[in-house]
Formats: structure tokens, C-alpha cells, sequence
């Protein structure tokens, strides 16, 4: 491995996922932070709390009812985040917010039709579309009908109350159904991995069954006459055994055969778990393109060579370079004796490569997988002066003269 020579786990640097619980402190500390923000908007009713000559009785009243609206807010939205939907809660909560939102509104001024936005918002955030959809507009109405008592408010700055709440409340039930949009293509994708593994589980008992299958029978039988003619033809057994082993020979290649054509990395494959391995570990992935095309003139064992420099360079990034960008690039060159390769080129930001130019076992495997592809590895500096980059060439075959129109020759 490279970048360190001790063993040192990675910083947890896991991106905030919407509409995820958080999984540690730090994830939970940002959520809080982001919905903290929002409560700028309550700049107006503290402001005019604090305004000399308000008498005392208003700021105790105004004060106690704006904490516990704060608290009501901040406990319905958290107990969405961390699933914890009762139906009796979050009803009961909902009313709360309105119920304060109102009686504030109406007894002290009109800075404070800005509740009715959010309870608007905890409406869109934790009912169902059902729901949400009559009782935002409800909400809406109750902010006009409120703020109309006060004949001091002009009807711009009521509606610049009232179309806030209508479009945030609706904002959010549209940021609601992407989660839940995201959350079943996860679980899809989750669901066609197992299925995809247990497809390769039942075609490899198959295939095993069928290569082994006749050879075991063969051998079953062989030794039976074997065992029969030892007594008295023991040169008749002599050869039944010879032909015992060479049975368990063929069946032995066939085995490894059909192994190591299971066990061949694909270069679509590890794409898609080096981006999903770089958004677990916060590392965003720049793709070139034609990581996604087809390899015209490639090989299975030279697409299964890069795919494994594609695996053990981002291993290597998630793992000790403490990068937070990494690109994959493939671009097809030209050698100096006028032949085509295809080169695999992984870079990072990070902390670059170790003084001392010891590989560990990772790159020196690597080098030797590419060295059966007739390949080569180039590890180093990044081109921009800070970082690692990691560079595997495979040569290409008649196919490859030719420039495939998803790769980009330099």
C-alpha cells in the first residue's frame, strides 16, 4: 500500500445524507445546525420583543410562548428524522404550532405571522401527501385571516407572509417525495445486488455440478473396477488407476477454469463500487465518460487487469491518501513503437505519495497482474503538485487501431 507505512484508519468523513438519520455525533451536530439556520426568519418577534417600552408582561408572554414553539418545532422534526412517527404526536404537535402561532399573531404584532411559515413547513416535512396537501393551504388561509385583524399591515407584507408559507410548506412536500423516491431506489438497487449474487450462486452450483458431475461418476466407477480387478488382474487395476487420475486431472483444470473466470473483475462492476466506496468515505468522484463506454479490442484478462488497478486505487485513496476529490480518467494512447494502449489513470488530492518509494503489497501485486497483461504500472506525484496518481496501461488489440468513439486520445 502507499501514502503511510503504519495502519491508520480512515477520517469518517461519511457525507450528511437527506433523509437519513445521522449514523455518528457529527452527522447529528450538522442536521441540527442546518435547521438552526432557518430560525433567523425569527429575527423579527425577537427584535421587537426587544424593543424599549415594551412593557414586561409582553416579553414574558411573548418570550415563554416563542420557546416553547421553538421546542415543539425542533421536537416534531427531529422525531421525523430519527423515524419516530406517531401519529398521535405529530398530529398533537401540528395543532400546538398553529394553536401558538395564531394567539401570538393575534396579541402581539404582526412580525409574528413568520410561525405560520413554519409550522407550514412541519406540515409539508412529516404528513403524508394526503395530508399535506389541504392542510397547507389551511395553514395559509388561518395567516391571511389572522393577519387581517390588523388594520395597520398592508395587504403587500400580508402576502409576503402568505405565499412563503404556501410555497415552502409545498417546497418541502416535493423535498419529501425525492426522499422517499431516493429511499426505494436504494432499496431496489439493494434488492438487484442480492438477486444478482444469488443468479451467480446458482449458475456456479450449475456449472459446478455439471463439470464435476460426469468426472465424479467416472472416478466412482473406475475405482469400483479397480477395487474388483486388484486381486487378480493388478495390471488391469494399474491402468483403471491411471485413468482415475487423469479423470481428477481434466476435472481439476475444469474446476480452476471455471473459477477463474468467475473471479474476473469486470471494469463496469468496480466502477460502480469505487462510486459507491468514494460517497461512503465523502471523497467526491469525478467520472470520465468513457469509464462508461465500451473497450473495443480489450481483452477479459486485460479488462480484468485495470479493473483491479481501478479497485486498488481507490482502496488506496479511501484508505490513506485522506483525499477529498478523485478522478478516473481512460484514455487511449499511443505507444513510442507505434502501438495502442489503453491507460487507466486514478488521481487524488491528497497527501501525496510516502518520502521513502517502498510499494507495499497492494501495488506490487498489482504491478504483476498488469505484468501477465503485458501492462505496466506508473505510480507518483499528481500532475498538479499535491496529491498521488496511478497510471495502468494494457495494450489493445486490432480492434483498439482504430479510436473508439467513447474514448478520448490525447
Amino acid at each position: 500500500m502507499r501514502h503511510t507505512t503504519g495502519k491508520r484508519e480512515p477520517a469518517d468523513r461519511s457525507p450528511m445524507l437527506i433523509g437519513q438519520p445521522p449514523r455518528n455525533r457529527r452527522q447529528a451536530l450538522v442536521k441540527t445546525m442546518w435547521i438552526s439556520l432557518w430560525l433567523l426568519y425569527l429575527a423579527g418577534p425577537v427584535s421587537g420583543l426587544l424593543r424599549p417600552g415594551v412593557p414586561t408582561a409582553e416579553r414574558i408572554w411573548g418570550g415563554l410562548g416563542l420557546t416553547l414553539f421553538v421546542l415543539c418545532y425542533f421536537g416534531l422534526v427531529f422525531r421525523h428524522i430519527w423515524g419516530e412517527r406517531s401519529r398521535s404526536v405529530v398530529h398533537g404537535s401540528l395543532a400546538l404550532l398553529l394553536v401558538l402561532s395564531m394567539v401570538l399573531s393575534w396579541t402581539l404584532d404582526s412580525s409574528w405571522l413568520v410561525l405560520f411559515i413554519f409550522t407550514s413547513v412541519g406540515c409539508g416535512v412529516v404528513l403524508p401527501w394526503q395530508l399535506s396537501r389541504w392542510s397547507i393551504p389551511l395553514v395559509t388561509a388561518v395567516l391571511l385571516v389572522v393577519g387581517a385583524h390588523d388594520p395597520q399591515i398592508r395587504g403587500y407584507y400580508l402576502f409576503a407572509y402568505g405565499l412563503p408559507a404556501l410555497g415552502c410548506g409545498f417546497l418541502m412536500v416535493g423535498v419529501q417525495h425525492l426522499i422517499h423516491t431516493s429511499r426505494e431506489l436504494r432499496a431496489a438497487r439493494e434488492k438487484v445486488a442480492r438477486l444478482a449474487a444469488n443468479d451467480e450462486r446458482l449458475r456456479l452450483s450449475r456449472d459446478l455440478h455439471d463439470l464435476l458431475g460426469h468426472s465424479l461418476s467416472l472416478i466412482t466407477l473406475k475405482s469400483e473396477l479397480a477395487g474388483r480387478m486388484l486381486p487378480d488382474r493388478p495390471s488391469d487395476a494399474a491402468r483403471q488407476v491411471a485413468d482415475i487420475e487423469q479423470v481428477s486431472r481434466q476435472a481439476l483444470l475444469d474446476v480452476r477454469e471455471a473459477v477463474t473466470g468467475y473471479r474476473r473483475p469486470r471494469l463496469a462492476v468496480e466502477l460502480a463500487g469505487a462510486r459507491a466506496a468514494l460517497r461512503t468515505a465523502g471523497v467526491t468522484a469525478v467520472v470520465d465518460p468513457a469509464l462508461e463506454g465500451e473497450y473495443r479490442g480489450l481483452t477479459a484478462d486485460e479488462e480484468g487487469a485495470l479493473a483491479w488497478a481501478l479497485r486498488e486505487a481507490v482502496t488506496n485513496v479511501i484508505r490513506h491518501s485522506g483525499a477529498r476529490r478523485c478522478e478516473l480518467l481512460l484514455t487511449e494512447e499511443r505507444e513510442a513503437d507505434e502501438r495502442h494502449c489503453l491507460c487507466l489513470t486514478v488521481l487524488d488530492d491528497g497527501t501525496g505519495p510516502p518520502r521513502a518509494q517502498h510499494e507495499g503489497n497492494g501495488l506490487s501485486g498489482l504491478r504483476e497482474r498488469l505484468a501477465l497483461a503485458d501492462g505496466r504500472l506508473e505510480t507518483g506525484p499528481a500532475p498538479r503538485g499535491r496529491g498521488f496518481a496511478l497510471r495502468a496501461r494494457v495494450p489493445l488489440g486490432d480492434a483498439g487501431t482504430e479510436p473508439s468513439p467513447s474514448l478520448r486520445t490525447p
